[in-house]
């Protein structure tokens, strides 16, 4: 999960090597811990493993891009891996993926 209309592409969660058969993610999986064996975090913008909620300024609305990739081989990277590394890692092997925007804003000016 990302914001690009932050500076520098704010990435707001990181997970990796979610088994293909899994159908969702329990609710707080991040916050306690729980992700499913095989599976990991990477490094968010705010320099920790797990999920960091969105927080724009008020005013204009942020555009939040969650981005799935299915792909072709195992990643064989440790939890904490970077965006930068995690998308080095990928290049080449990602299948057709999918994209969900969703749009999030403060009220105020």
């Amino acid at each position: 999960m990302s914001d690009p209309g932050a500076s520098a592409d704010f990435t707001h969660w990181i997970a990796f090597g979610i088994p293909g058969g899994a159908r969702q993610l329990a609710e707080g999986v991040s916050k306690h811990g729980a992700m499913s064996a095989g599976s990991a975090e990477g490094t968010n913008s705010f320099g920790r493993l797990g999920y960091g909620g969105p927080c724009p300024p008020p005013g204009k609305a942020h555009h939040l891009m969650f981005r799935i990739y299915v792909l072709d081989v195992e990643l064989g990277l440790m939890p904490g891996a970077s965006r930068d590394q995690i998308e080095s890692a990928i290049r080449g092997h990602a299948v057709p993926a999918g994209q969900i925007i969703g749009i999030y804003a403060r009220p105020g000016t």
